[in-house]
């Protein structure tokens, strides 16, 4: 029952923190609500999980919202998202766009945030001496960042977000794309 009451209280929270509210998400909630008061506690456990599914859904959404239009010369393929839930090594959101040039070069963003993996990345991300370590730093508006010998650019924003720049067009571009990302939005601010 403690274990219920703490998943409720974590959803509220994230529901007065996050963006505008949806009703299905709303719904989920009210839903978990009666069926703890009606004594049924596995009901109000999955009606909580399906809200948090929800609200994973649409961090997701937003973590692609952030990514860039095509920079000039180049064609975006759609954005693409999912949340695969709190549970496991990669759970989080994630989002991920192709772009692609005149050359057939291409350049791919990726994006996950709230997961155990970056927690643990972000130990190494953040402390100046390690990074260096893994390439050159270079600034992505008030971020740092680290672009690899490979060309590829890693950054964190907010300690939770992972951006990962890759692909097979030069390394300028690829710190172009980079530049090109709206923190602020991936940061929900």
């Amino acid at each position: 029952m403690r274990r219920s009451i703490l998943l409720a209280t974590t959803v509220v929270t994230l529901l007065a923190v996050g963006p505008a509210r949806a009703d299905d998400v709303a719904d989920a909630i009210t839903e978990a609500q009666r069926a703890y008061q009606g004594g049924r506690i596995q009901a109000a456990q999955t009606a909580l999980q399906e809200a948090l599914q929800l609200l994973a859904q649409r961090a997701a959404a937003n973590l692609a919202a952030a990514l860039p239009d095509a920079l000039p010369g180049w064609t975006a393929e759609e954005a693409s998202s999912s949340a695969t839930g709190a549970a496991g090594f990669f759970g989080g959101a994630n989002a991920s766009r192709r772009y692609t040039n005149a050359q057939d070069q291409s350049v791919e963003i990726q994006v996950m945030s709230d997961n155990p993996m970056i927690a643990q990345l972000g130990a190494v991300m953040s402390n100046p001496m390690l990074a260096g370590a893994m390439g050159r730093l270079v600034r992505i508006g008030d971020q740092r960042a680290i672009q690899g010998t490979d060309g590829n650019v890693q950054m964190l924003v907010d300690n939770r977000i992972l951006v990962q720049v890759q692909g097979d067009a030069p390394a300028e571009a690829r710190l172009a794309y980079a530049r090109a990302i709206n923190v602020a939005k991936l940061a929900g601010r």
